[in-house]
C-alpha cells in the first residue's frame, strides 16, 4: 500500500486530508510543528512527527525513518486569515520558503514519485480583483504577477520552484490553488481564522438582538469551498496520469489548477446565511478601517472540470450549517456562546 507523507497535518486542511487518505487505506505519515487540535492522531495517521520543517535536518530525519514514502502532500505553511497575512510579512516569506524548499529537496533526494503543493488564490494579481463583480479568476491570469500580499508572492514563487524541480529533476509535482476552504474542526479564533469561521464564531458569541462587526463595507465578494469538496478535488489532481496533467499545463501555459467554488457571494450575504442558521436576529455593523482584502474574487473552474471531472457538490448553506454547529459547540464549551 502506498505510503503518503502529509505536512501541515496538525492544521485544518492537513488533518482532514490525513483522515481522508487513511480511510482510503493508505499508510499516512503526518508532520507539523503542532499536533492536531481537533483530531486524535491515531484516527488520522499511522505516525505523527512534531517537527520544525523549516530545518532541513528535521525533514531528513523523517524521510530516513519512513523509508519508502511515495507521495508527499505539502500543506505546511505559516498562514492565517486576512489580518494575519497582511500584518505578518517577513516571517511568512522566510518560514514558508524554508519549508517548501526543504520539502522539494527531500522529495528529490528520496525519489518521491509524486509531490503535491497547496498554493492559493492569493497568487492572482490584485489589479484583476478591483470590483465586486471582477471576472472569475482563470489559471492563466496569474502572469503578469501582482499578488495582493507577501503571502501570495511566496506561494507563486513556490509554484515556480515546483516547475523547476519538474524540469530539472523530473519530479512529478502537482499544484492546486485553493479558494477559501472552510469547514469544521479548524481554527475559529485567535486571528488566524478565515472569514467563514470568524463569522460563525461572531454569530455564536453575539446575543440575539445585538449588533455584530463586519470588516469592510460587506460588499466585497468571495467564493467558499467546503473541505470535503476540496479534498476530493485535489485527490483527483494527485491521481490523474502525469502525462495528462503535464499536457494540460502546457496547453494553457499555467503552473497550477484552481480548486474552489465558483459561487460568488458578498461577505454580508455570507454573514446573513450564518445568522439565519443561528435563528437569531443580529444587525451588521461595518468597520471600513479594518482589512477587507481585494474587492472581488471568484474561481473559474473551467480547467478543473475539464481535467478532473470535478466541481464542488456541497451547497454553501449545507457546509455553513455543519461549520456553524461545530463552532457553536466549541464556544459553548468555553462559555463564549450567547
Amino acid at each position: 500500500m502506498t505510503k503518503i507523507f502529509v505536512t501541515g497535518a496538525g492544521g485544518f486542511i492537513g488533518s482532514h486530508l490525513c483522515r481522508f487518505l487513511k480511510n482510503k487505506g493508505f499508510i499516512v505519515i503526518g508532520a507539523d510543528i503542532k499536533t492536531p487540535e481537533y483530531f486524535k492522531i491515531g484516527d488520522i495517521c499511522e505516525q505523527f512527527y512534531t517537527a520544525d520543517l523549516r530545518k532541513i535536518d528535521a525533514c531528513r530525519q523523517i524521510f530516513e525513518k519512513e523509508m519508502g514514502i511515495e507521495h508527499v502532500y505539502n500543506l505546511a505553511a505559516d498562514m492565517g486569515g486576512i489580518y494575519y497575512i497582511n500584518e505578518v510579512r517577513a516571517p511568512i516569506i522566510r518560514n514558508n520558503a524554508l519549508i517548501n524548499l526543504n520539502m522539494l529537496e527531500m522529495a528529490r533526494i528520496y525519489d518521491v514519485k509524486r509531490y503535491f503543493y497547496s498554493s492559493s488564490a492569493c497568487i492572482y494579481p490584485s489589479f484583476k480583483q478591483t470590483e465586486v463583480d471582477s471576472p472569475d479568476l482563470k489559471e492563466t491570469d496569474a502572469i503578469p504577477a501582482d499578488p495582493e500580499d507577501f503571502y501570495g508572492w511566496e506561494k507563486l514563487f513556490t509554484e515556480i520552484a515546483c516547475d523547476a524541480y519538474k524540469k530539472d529533476y523530473n519530479l512529478d509535482s502537482r499544484v492546486a490553488r485553493f479558494h477559501n476552504i472552510y469547514g469544521p474542526n479548524g481554527t475559529y479564533k485567535g486571528g488566524r481564522e478565515k472569514a467563514p469561521a470568524a463569522l460563525c464564531r461572531k454569530v455564536a458569541c453575539t446575543e440575539d438582538g445585538r449588533t455584530m462587526e463586519i470588516w469592510g463595507d460587506g460588499k466585497q465578494t468571495r467564493s467558499f469551498c467546503y473541505i470535503d469538496d476540496c479534498l476530493e478535488g485535489f485527490y483527483r489532481l494527485m491521481n490523474i496520469p502525469a502525462k495528462k496533467y503535464v499536457e494540460t499545463l502546457k496547453k494553457y501555459e499555467i503552473l497550477g489548477i484552481n480548486i474552489g467554488s465558483d459561487r460568488r457571494i458578498t461577505i454580508d450575504e455570507l454573514a446573513d446565511i450564518i445568522i439565519r442558521l443561528s435563528g437569531k436576529k443580529i444587525t451588521l455593523q461595518h468597520d471600513i478601517s479594518k482589512w477587507q482584502g481585494v474587492r472581488g474574487r471568484n474561481s473559474d473552474n473551467t480547467i478543473s472540470k475539464e481535467l478532473l471531472n470535478w466541481e464542488p457538490k456541497i451547497p454553501l448553506e449545507t457546509g455553513l450549517e455543519k461549520t456553524y454547529k461545530w463552532i457553536l459547540e466549541q464556544c459553548q464549551k468555553t462559555g463564549d456562546a450567547k
